[in-house]
């Protein structure tokens, strides 16, 4: 079991899910509640990871995020150091590629609370604030408790961009999943079996616990 790798994904998993939590509900809310001007095309964008190949939006992300582009230049120039095949780049391309995951079932959850339920509150005498503190996150939590078990376990398990973007440096971009392509390579089954069955089982047991704190949530707030 390669220890250090699990502990780099569960750490890209982590910060991930705490960054998509409130950047999360902010789009999830705005998409849900107000008119936004052409609404479907962000919509889109933010399914866009689900429909592009994790080779292709790797692609774009490592060429966004490389010496040769303004952005990347600018990283550097401030943090000294680039932002391609480190840590810190790995983060902002698994925010990106999870987006759809913790933004749409967020969205979904928001768009089912009743109108008449939020004008209530606010002819209470509810701020927008404290509306959304006391009455609209309250019912809408099983959404958001979904949307960020679905970007813990995507996270533990991807790929392509994580790849592409960061490389598969030892104790800071190597993930568990190239772990287990590293090892299925060397032709070490055995150990590439172990690893995948224990990324299996965590992912399954998160998503379980996750679900369950939400259907419980939901039956008290029903």
């Amino acid at each position: 079991m390669d220890w250090e790798a699990f502990r780099v994904s569960l750490k890209l998993a982590g910060w991930t899910a705490a960054i998509l939590l409130p950047l999360g509900l902010v789009l999830a809310r705005t998409l849900a509640f107000r008119r936004v001007p052409a609404k479907g095309l962000w919509e889109a964008l933010v399914a866009a990871p689900l429909v592009l190949p994790p080779t292709v939006l790797g692609f774009y992300l490592l060429t966004a995020f490389g010496a040769n582009s303004a952005f990347g230049q600018a990283w550097t120039e401030v943090f000294g150091r680039p932002l391609a095949f480190s840590f810190a780049g790995l983060l902002v391309a698994s925010v990106i590629f999870n987006l759809p995951f913790a933004v749409q079932p967020m969205q979904r959850a928001f768009e089912t609370l009743p109108t008449d339920v939020r004008q209530a509150a606010w002819v209470s005498g509810l701020s927008p604030w404290r509306t959304f503190w006391r009455i609209e996150l309250p019912l809408a939590w099983p959404g958001v408790l979904s949307g960020l078990a679905l970007t813990f376990a995507h996270t533990l398990g991807e790929f392509g961009v994580v790849l592409m973007v960061g490389g598969s440096i030892p104790g800071e971009t190597r993930t568990l999943s190239l772990s287990i392509y590293d090892r299925v390579q060397a032709f070490d089954h055995a150990a590439a079996g172990t690893m995948s069955a224990a990324l299996l089982a965590f992912s399954v047991v998160t998503i379980a616990i996750v679900y369950g704190l939400g259907g419980r949530v939901g039956r008290r707030h029903g």
